[in-house]
């Protein structure tokens, strides 16, 4: 590594190195130098991409949390730019020469210490789980805590050094990299990609469920203890649900799941997914639309924003965002490569080290579990920078796989079970449609939660045209044959608030013009208020929940993401607009499903991967309200 552009030669020298960044891949034998000018951008649409045709790496861009305020969703802004390195050179470089030319010496640092205390953490960790998923706010929530330190010496060197232990000690990351823009260093091993694209191929790799260990001798029995655990089964469905959501919208058939695997690290091990759909748009769109993971965020995504804010009250910098490589193939095709920023060191040039990390809230957590799920996430990171005790050095034959373990793969293999098959299972276009319902149209009015987005192509799946709309939307539905009123976080008592109010009088004005209406789990509970029944919080919030109801004589397995319910005394009522049948709970009068002459209600989500049975619900509602179209092919019906 002796050419005049080498940047590490260059620091080893004590002399401006420019802008660079160095990147393994997982799996890698080199490492990608790329070098070259760095300049910000405000939008994430404004990240360069030259349309010159050369393939290759083209820009690094390094994308803050504030990014998300371009989906218009909540965030504290602390001003981080976005960042973008312009390639002007790309180099492929043995793992081993990159090894033996970086840094071999102890980081040194003072001061070191968390922003929040594990007793400020637990407090809030207590809060979240009291007032937002308890009141229904959402299912789950990222809250991060920073650790700080000086760093001694060059900050530079430090980060090259904390790179070479990585490289050396770390295993299973996705990307493991340093970044340096002259006004920053990033240095990392980040275990999650968030979104990839190649030769139009969209993929995510949602990433939850933690077990930590201490990278000594694998202790199979506590892994399976773990894959059994009910909130890490849980928490990993949930996101997994999220980020179908995402891909419902940059993918033209939503995502397929694949999975799930074992990511397996220095110091602990996490549950995986990967999910696999083609896509056309320009790779900056699915950026945005995909910002950003619920891994990081929580769900649903617009009211997780809201939650992070109010929370942790300062801006995330980086942490939660992205790295974005984006390029071009040798067809001229757009590429984009893009790995969640978490188990990452920020670096100022004077020395402030900032290493950001979270733990994900569900039902289950427990205070003393989160506080230290953020001490094993921050172990690999910190243990490079001399702020942690190093996993064990590998040996001279490769680790154990726990995941080469039949039991293990059994573990992991079970969890598929109780999921939907229309995500699991490759799809054969028009063998669910449904008889009757070519040109028809429905429209979603999404309650902010984008499950609207799964839902649309459940029904795209059944034979309907299919449009979706915010709820703050003002135009006419009058050119739909149905009417969705879709999920949405929040109290569907406080009337007072606008999007319940404005999704109350859309009832009011479907039902009273007799336009077929479906409520979906929000949108159900406003339909039920309006037919008069009491709307209740759940004693224990039912989010991400599974379970076999009753709907309409058919016992269905669904997946519930709600904290509210309707009550009901009886399987019938009169209503002001016409009689509705209503499936109960037969424990505790909990209203699950109800339907009356053209409308229909669902408290669970027939849309969701929890939802196996969910495609046969929907093509029973429309039969119901859109005049019993028949099967054509292989599909809900058979199920039953």
């Amino acid at each position: 590594m002796n050419s005049p552009h080498d940047p590490l030669a260059a620091v080893a020298a004590g002399g401006d190195p420019g802008p660079f960044a160095l990147i393994r891949r997982e799996g890698a034998g080199h490492l990608d130098l790329l070098t070259g000018t760095v300049r910000t951008a405000a939008r994430l649409a404004d990240i360069p991409l030259p349309e010159d045709g050369r393939p290759g790496p083209r820009t690094l861009a390094l994308v803050p949390f504030r990014q998300i305020a371009e989906r218009g969703f909540a965030c504290v802004d602390d001003g981080t730019p976005l960042e973008c390195l312009l390639v002007e050179e790309h180099r492929r470089v043995p793992l081993a020469e990159v090894v033996a030319a970086l840094p071999d010496a102890p980081v040194r640092t003072r001061d070191a210490a968390f922003d929040i205390s594990d007793t400020e953490y637990a407090a809030t960790v207590d809060r979240v789980l009291a007032e937002e998923i308890g009141r229904g706010e959402g299912a789950n929530f990222v809250i991060h805590r920073t650790l700080r330190a000086t760093v001694h010496g060059d900050p530079l060197t430090a980060a090259l050094a904390a790179l070479r232990r990585l490289l050396l000690r770390e295993r299973g990351a996705y990307w493991t990299f340093v970044v340096h823009t002259g006004n920053r260093i990033l240095v990392g091993a980040s275990p999650e990609r968030h979104v990839s694209v190649d030769d139009g191929l969209v993929m995510m790799n949602p990433i939850s469920g933690t077990f930590r260990h201490t990278g000594a001798t694998p202790d199979r029995d506590a892994l399976l203890r773990f894959l059994q655990d009910p909130k890490e089964v849980e928490e990993l469905y949930m996101v997994l649900d999220e980020e179908l959501k995402m891909m419902a919208t940059v993918a033209e058939h939503g995502g397929q799941v694949v999975g799930p695997y074992l990511k397996e690290m220095a110091h602990l091990a996490h549950t995986e997914y990967l999910l696999a759909g083609r896509g056309s748009r320009d790779v900056r769109e699915v950026l945005r639309e995909t910002m950003f993971a619920p891994t990081v965020t929580g769900s649903p995504m617009e009211n997780a924003c809201r939650v992070i804010a109010r929370h942790e009250r300062t801006g995330r910098r980086y942490y939660a965002g992205v790295l974005a490589l984006l390029g071009r193939d040798g067809e001229g095709r757009q590429t984009l490569d893009a790995p969640i920023l978490i188990r990452t060191a920020e670096l100022s040039p004077a020395g402030e080290l900032r290493v950001p990390v979270g733990a994900t809230l569900v039902r289950h957590s427990t205070t003393a579990g989160e506080v230290a799920e953020t001490h094993a996430k921050a172990a690999g990171v910190l243990a490079a920078l001399g702020l942690g005790p190093d996993a064990p050095e590998p040996g001279p034959t490769p680790a154990t796989r726990l995941a080469d373990d039949p039991q293990v793969r059994a573990a992991l293999t079970a969890r598929n079970a109780p999921l939907a098959r229309f995500w699991l299972d490759q799809r054969t276009a028009g063998t669910t449609m449904l008889s009757g319902l070519t040109g028809r149209r429905a429209l979603i009015v999404d309650g902010e939660d984008t499950f609207t987005g799964m839902l649309a192509h459940q029904l795209g799946a059944l034979g309907l045209a299919v449009t979706r709309r915010d709820w703050r939307h003002p135009d006419p539905v009058d050119e739909y044959d149905l009417v969705v009123v879709g999920p949405g976080p929040g109290d569907p008592n406080n009337l007072a608030e606008p999007k319940m109010a404005r999704m109350r009088a859309l009832l009011v004005e479907l039902l009273t013009g007799g336009r077929p209406t479906l409520a979906v789990c929000l949108g159900h509970q406003l339909l039920a208020g309006l037919l008069g029944l009491p709307l209740r919080r759940r004693d224990a919030p039912y989010q991400g929940l599974q379970r076999d109801v009753a709907v309409f004589g058919v016992t269905r397995r669904v997946g519930f993401y709600s904290s509210f319910t309707a009550h009901a005394e009886a399987d019938r009522m009169a209503t002001p607009y016409g009689p509705a049948q209503l499936s109960r709970d037969p424990a505790d009068g909990a209203v699950h499903a109800l339907r009356g002459p053209g409308f229909a209600g669902v408290q669970f989500h027939p849309e969701s991967v929890l939802s196996p049975d969910g495609l046969a619900v929907l093509a029973d509602l429309l039969g119901h309200l859109l005049a019993h179209p028949a099967l054509t092919g292989q599909g809900p019906a058979e199920q039953e």
